[in-house]
């Protein structure tokens, strides 16, 4: 018997960018079923053998790759609803390779990102969930510049040392700024500021 429950898969390697990820999808459409893989030679066979209605693929986990990966994935199941999470224009040959491709960067906001896949989430075919609201995206407490500039070297998984050099900042300071990061935020651990901050669009 097929199960009506509405399954994805996400193929990221284990970040934060992945963690704000699944947080999203998670939010959004509660019904939803995630499969996690940072494996790539795993998402075809995945795929094979699962229907998933949506397969969320980072291109850093590919790498050069990619394009035959697209292609793959194409033979494999040829209606696959597909979004690469890029920084770049993929080029998938032929033209027409995947049925529905759909390109986002890899800082997308977390209102953008729902929006473009409401389409394929809250379609008849694949109910992900009807009881979800868009919140606003604010900041509960005002960051400053400085907070804003180490929040974003956070969600891109920096460690406190090299967002000191990278801010030209001491070790301490940058610790300083996490700390009044996570209380403002209302978090306990910096996988829920980070998670927190992409998907209230906190960051860029």
């Amino acid at each position: 018997m097929i199960s009506s429950t509405p399954t994805a898969l996400v193929a990221a390697a284990p970040t934060l960018l992945r963690q704000g990820l699944v947080a999203t999808l998670k939010e959004q459409w509660p019904q939803l079923q995630l499969t996690l893989t940072a494996d790539a030679t795993q998402v075809v066979e995945l795929v094979d053998h699962a229907a998933f209605c949506l397969l969320v693929l980072d291109e850093q986990l590919a790498g050069r790759h990619l394009p035959e990966l697209l292609n793959r994935l194409h033979h494999a199941r040829p209606s696959l609803r597909l979004v690469v999470l890029t920084d770049h224009q993929v080029s998938v040959s032929p033209p027409a390779a995947l049925g529905k491709l759909l390109q986002l960067s890899r800082h997308v906001l977390p209102h953008a990102l729902v929006g473009a896949l409401a389409q394929w989430l809250d379609a008849p075919g694949c109910t992900a969930g009807a009881s979800r609201s868009l919140r606003a995206c604010t900041v509960p407490d005002p960051f400053s510049r400085r907070e804003l500039e180490v929040l974003r070297l956070v969600v891109a998984d920096h460690c406190n040392e090299e967002i000191a050099d990278q801010l030209c900042l001491s070790v301490r300071t940058v610790e300083s700024h996490r700390r009044m990061l996570l209380q403002k935020a209302g978090t306990r651990t910096l996988v829920g500021l980070a998670a927190r901050a992409v998907r209230e669009g906190w960051v860029a």
